[in-house]
Formats: C-alpha cells, sequence, structure tokens
C-alpha cells in the first residue's frame, strides 16, 4: 500500500532512503536546507522543498502533520536534528525516525520521544563484520545487543541431513525461521525433508549461538 514519507535531511543516508522509498512507489517528500541537493532530489522524489527543518513554522508551513512517517537524516548537526525532532513531536507527527550519530545523540533523541533511532555506520559495521568473519553468512539483522537474525549458506556437510537430524534447537539454542531451496522460502520447512549444500537457513538466536551452529552444523 502507498504512504507518504518526509525525509529531513539529504545527505548520503537521507539520499539512499528517499531513492529506495520512491522506487518502491511511495509519495516521498524530501527536505533539507541546501538548494543545490533540493534540486538534485527532485529526480527521486515526489517533492523536493528548500526548508530549514529547525524552524517550527517552517515546518508547518509545508503540511509536516499530513505525514505519518518523517525520517530525520540530518547529517553532523545533532543540535539541529535534536531541535527538528523535538518540533515534530510537538507537531503530533505519528512516527518519527531519526539518524543518531553516537549514544549521547540516542539518549537526548530518547528522552524527546523519537520513536526509532538509527546507527547506520554502526549497523553497517556490524554487517561487514560478520561478512568478513564468515563465508556462510548472506545477510545479518541486529534485534539487540545479544539477538540477531542471520541467512547462513549450508556447506555439503548437510547433504542428506534433516532438520530432525540437526537437531538445532537444542544442540544449539537456535530457531529456523525459514530454508531458501533453490529459490523458494519454505517457511514451515518438513522436518524429515533431506537439505542440501547451497541450502539457506534463516536462523533466529543468541549470536553465540548463531556462531556455534554455523560452525558446527552447517
Amino acid at each position: 500500500m502507498k504512504k507518504q514519507f518526509a525525509i529531513i535531511g539529504l545527505g548520503r543516508f537521507g539520499t539512499s532512503i528517499c531513492k529506495e522509498l520512491y522506487h518502491m512507489g511511495h509519495e516521498v517528500l524530501a527536505i533539507d536546507k541546501d538548494e543545490k541537493k533540493v534540486e538534485e532530489a527532485n529526480q527521486f522524489a515526489t517533492h523536493a522543498i528548500y526548508a530549514d527543518a529547525t524552524d517550527e513554522a517552517s515546518l508547518i508551513k509545508i503540511g509536516i502533520r499530513n505525514f505519518e512517517h518523517v525520517i530525520v537524516a540530518i547529517g553532523e548537526d545533532i543540535q539541529a536534528s535534536i531541535l527538528c525532532t523535538l518540533h515534530l513531536k510537538d507537531l503530533d507527527v505519528p512516527k518519527v525516525w531519526v539518524k543518531a550519530q553516537n549514544s549521547y545523540h540516542h539518549k537526548v533523541l530518547e528522552k524527546i520521544g523519537a520513536d526509532r533511532i538509527f546507527h547506520p555506520e554502526k549497523d553497517m559495521g556490524n554487517r561487514i563484520a560478520e561478512f568478513l568473519t564468515s563465508e556462510k553468512v548472506l545477510d545479518y539483522i541486529d534485534l539487540s545487543a545479544d539477538y540477531s537474525i542471520v541467512e547462513i549458506l549450508a556447506t555439503k556437510k548437510v547433504n542428506g541431513k534433516s532438520l530432525i537430524d540437526l537437531d538445532v534447537r537444542a544442540k544449539y539454542g537456535c530457531t529456523v525461521l525459514a530454508i531458501k531451496q533453490k529459490g523458494k522460502v519454505d517457511v514451515t520447512p518438513n522436518p524429515n525433508d533431506p537439505l542440501h549444500q547451497g541450502d539457506i537457513f534463516v536462523v533466529i538466536g543468541n549470536k553465540r549461538d548463531l556462531r556455534r551452529f554455523q560452525e558446527g552444523a552447517l
């Protein structure tokens, strides 16, 4: 279903989100105080507006209250990010998602009511570290400091075995959410079906247990 999003701040992070949402068919309002960035954003946004998002009157004028989702992607200016977020919450925007620069910025954003806080550099760093340390990891989603969902490529060690044989939950404390085989995703895999090299396991669990599963079973 088509949704309406406003992106405030058109640096690399904000531009990337803006392009993706626009290509997905959503209505996207791009906002920045840099006229050059606004002009470029016309290519990948429904509307692009030059405005100072730290000014509450400007936010009201552009109709920011009409947007259910507003992403604050302001770069290194932490003060501007905080002030903009504060205005958005005062204007009762339902969902305000904000890019944080560091843990102190994160704490302030929590205090003033940001609904979701991103750490793109840290999150990407975690993903790259996982990919670098294991050739089996195809994708990685952090759920918390301790838990993740991981897509893991099976090696020939699983050939002919079944989920019952692997006994993943009992041996490793992880849960297999789905198995991808030949491009098809099975979210209710038959525990007796044979597994093959090249199958992809989608597994949730404690990070320590997930590593044990990668090393021991696959």
